[in-house]
Parts: structure tokens; sequence; C-alpha cells
């Protein structure tokens, strides 16, 4: 079946899905395979559960006239979301980035539907599968759509511009993350890069923060851009206040306190501000916009236990973001500060050597309690009271006698610790 008749079927549909365990009704379910899975098997469940069309790659998946017989069902989800973003014609603003990238779609989307009717990708769907979905959730009532896009290996920001053909673009910088697949930071900055390749070559908008020299010289030959940070001669000047432990920036003849905390949130306030002040949001209303936005999910929030301050960090990890968090704990007036790090994943060879550089660092600058947690952290030497456990379980009995006082306390590591779990015993 072509694709444009696919896409007149799904014009019929309420949404696109799937996964058969929480279907909206009407929806159009694509039967996606997996090393463990195949959604072939689950047809009569999607249409038992509401689903109104079944894509399927399987012709015995074929039960009813419903069942649309493609080749591949993931590229056919990945056309049809191409076709539909070509169809609806909304403006596309994508970013990606190592670090903040939801953060940062966030503020957007919380500056931008202070005025206009605005989408952007649901937490972090942002793979060649969530962006194609994030796309097709998208109608032409919108005035904007925001899409995040995450990246472990080359040419995969690339493949998703191709499916999104972003009108805008912003990389919120470049750090040490997922360099398992990418292998060095300089790989890092090449694959990010692929998005401003994709503005180049197709003369769209890109968004560049000053501030960060790594982004001025990976397109500083091109004019078709807005530029946003401290200096005076950006389109937008922002200029960071401070982060006690708020983040505060100045804008204009405005202060704006966010509800995020660090320093390195900086970067992620000034992008909002600059895309909101481009596109006429008011002053006000982007100050409105910032100061409502309320971080969750295990990024950055804070959280009272007693008398003490719990900074949850606990979404995801790499060395780029450790240290970021790391030396915003050490800058914060306060006097009992205790650290509960886990093991940062996906750093291939690196592993090694940037755990021990987190440990050194801490050993130089930190002055307080720390916990290491995981494997990576288990075998590293130190010079200090570092306390180490292999994994979570041993923690436990450790968190069972702590007493915290009018502490500020850090918890940070990839997703896969789900440190989020020490809560329960502070």
């Amino acid at each position: 079946m072509k694709i444009e008749n696919i896409h007149l079927k799904f014009k019929a549909c309420s949404a696109a899905a799937t996964d058969t365990r929480k279907l909206p009704k009407d929806c159009m379910f694509f039967a996606l395979k997996g090393e463990n899975f195949d959604g072939n098997k689950f047809v009569q469940k999607a249409f038992n559960d509401g689903a109104k069309y079944c894509v399927v790659d399987n012709a015995d998946a074929v039960i009813n006239d419903n069942c649309i017989l493609v080749k591949d069902v993931l590229s056919t989800l990945q056309e049809l979301a191409k076709f539909h973003r070509i169809a609806i014609n909304v403006p596309i603003i994508s970013l990606t980035g190592s670090n903040g990238k939801t953060t940062t779609k966030e503020l957007i989307k919380a500056v931008l539907e202070t005025t206009y009717n605005v989408k952007a990708t649901i937490g972090n769907l942002n793979n060649h599968i969530g962006v194609p979905l994030t796309l097709l959730s998208f109608t032409e009532a919108l005035d904007f759509g925001i899409v995040e896009m995450g990246a472990n290996h080359q040419k995969e920001i690339e493949f998703l511009c191709h499916i999104a053909q972003p009108d805008y673009g912003l990389i919120t910088n470049f750090g040490k993350a997922h360099l398992e697949g990418f292998g060095s930071i300089e790989g890092v900055i090449k694959a990010k890069s692929e998005l401003y390749n994709y503005l180049i070559h197709h003369n769209k908008k890109a968004l560049i923060n000053t501030d960060d020299s790594k982004q001025v010289k990976q397109i500083n030959h091109y004019t078709n851009t807005i530029t946003f940070g401290s200096h005076r001669d950006n389109d937008y000047t922002i200029t960071f206040k401070n982060a006690n432990p708020y983040v505060t920036l100045s804008y204009g003849n405005l202060e704006i306190e966010s509800q995020l905390i660090g320093n390195y949130n900086y970067g992620n306030l000034a992008a909002s501000v600059a895309i909101g002040a481009f596109f006429k949001v008011s002053a006000l209303n982007i100050k409105e916009g910032i100061e409502a936005y309320q971080p969750n999910n295990n990024r950055s929030e804070i959280i009272k236990k007693g008398t003490s301050e719990i900074i949850l960090d606990a979404y995801n990890a790499n060395p780029t973001s450790m240290l970021a968090a790391l030396n915003n704990i050490i800058q914060l007036n306060t006097t009992h500060k205790h650290l509960f790090l886990g093991d940062m994943f996906e750093l291939g060879l690196e592993a090694k050597e940037e755990h021990q550089n987190i440990v050194d660092y801490i050993t130089t600058n930190f002055t307080g309690s720390v916990y290491l947690i995981g494997e990576n952290f288990h075998q590293t030497t130190d010079h200090c009271s570092c306390l180490k456990f292999q994994k979570f379980e041993d923690l436990i009995p450790t968190l069972k006698t702590l007493e915290l006082n009018n502490a500020t306390v850090l918890i940070k590591g990839s997703r896969g610790m789900a440190l989020e779990r020490i809560l329960e015993y502070l």
C-alpha cells in the first residue's frame, strides 16, 4: 500500500501506537519487532483493545481487512511520520546535545505555550521510534512542534533530521556521553553536529549559544543563525546572575528566577529565552513560562526531607554532567554535604578512567561524606574517606543507620542505577 493511502487511514485514527499495554481507542497500531518481541503476535489483542488499524509485516498476522501489510513496519512508521510532517507543514524546532535536552525542550515548550499552541516530544521519546511517534502526534492546529533528538552513534541525528525536517535547530552542548558508541568527545561533536549540517544544507536557522566555544567553532561560517548568551553583540543578551541554589538570570530589564538548580542550567534557560524572544513572546510571558516550570522525573529536583535538602538528579549521568553537578554542590553555601553517586553507563573503554577522574576530583575539591555505588566506582582508588558499594543492595544497611540534619545531599547516577530508591531510606 502506498504511503499516501496509509496516511489517509491514519488521519481517521486517534493516534499512532506501538505498545498493546497502553493503546488509545481508534489508534493505528504498528507491530514492531525487536530481539525479544514481535508485535505481529499481538494484532488480535490490539484490535480487542480498541485499535482501528494494525500495520504488520507478517502475512500470517493479517486477520481482517483493517490489517495493513507492509514490507517492514519500522520503516513504514518512519516514512509515514515524514509524510505526515510534510502534510501538516508545522514549523519544527529540533534539539539535541549531550546534556540537558529534555529540560531545554520542556523550558522552550513552557515559554512558547504562553502565547502559542505547542506540542513537544513526550518524555524522552527521542530515537528512531520516538521521533516518528512524536511527529505523528502533531496536527495542523499547532503553531510549533518541538522535537527532541537523541543519539548514541554516528549518522543517527542525520537520519532523524531526514524524517523531522526541522526549520530551527539547537544543540545544548557537547559532552562526554555515550562514548561507547561515539568513541571520543570528537566523535560526540561530529555526531551532534549532524543537526547543524542539516540546517546549513537546507538554509534553516540554527540557534547558537555563543558562550559555548565548541558550538561557535562548529558553525562559525554560517550566518542564518539566532545567537544568544552573555555577550552584548548577540541577537539576544541573557546574563547569568547566580545559582544559590536556583538559577537566576537577567534579560533586558527583567530578572528571571527559575526553579532549576546549578549554573549548568543557565544555557538551557537562555535558549528558551532566546527562542521565545525570536518568536515575539513578550518578556513578561517568557518570565512567567520559565518561573512556572518545575523540574520532575528525577531531573535536578530539590526535595525537602526534614531539615535537609536533597538534589535528586538520578535520571542520567555522564562525566560532563557529573562534574557539573559536583561543582554545583561544592559551591553551595552549606555545611553538611553528602554525595551518593552511581555508575555512569555507556562509556566503553573509557569507563575505568572516567570514573577514576570523578573520584580524583572529589578527593581534591569536595568536603563531606561520599557514597559510591556500582561496579565501576567500586574499582576506583581514592585518598579520601569514600564508602564504596558494589551494588545498591549493599548500600541499604548504611542508609538505614544514616541520620541527616541540616544536610545538602546530591543523588546522581545513570538511569540503570535507579538511585531514586535512596529516598525511601533517608
